[in-house]
């Protein structure tokens, strides 16, 4: 539950591991629509955007990635809703050393 307009840390990679991010699914559980932005921070704290202002509209559930997403060791997965308390995320990932 992204229940903060902050960023929120959703998966830090493993040191010595990659992984592979099959699924991000938003699901928007409110009456209104809202948008969110997805980030990837690299081990130099560089910021990439993902998603910038992605829109989700009321009461569905969207699959944001059509292929499948690469982490590397120490990269961080960040997510910010616009509003607190409206959308969920799940992220289905697979960790290879």
């Amino acid at each position: 539950d992204l229940s903060s307009t902050n960023n929120t840390t959703i998966y830090t990679c493993p040191t010595a591991t990659q992984s592979i991010v099959k699924s991000i699914l938003i699901s928007n559980d409110s009456g209104s629509a809202d948008t969110l932005d997805i980030t990837l921070t690299n081990s130099a704290s560089a910021i990439f955007s993902v998603f910038k202002a992605k829109s989700i509209a009321s009461n569905t559930t969207v699959e944001l990635l059509s292929q499948p997403l690469i982490i590397e060791e120490a990269e961080i997965l960040k997510a910010q809703a616009t509003t607190a308390d409206r959308l969920h995320i799940i992220v289905s990932f697979l960790e290879v050393n």
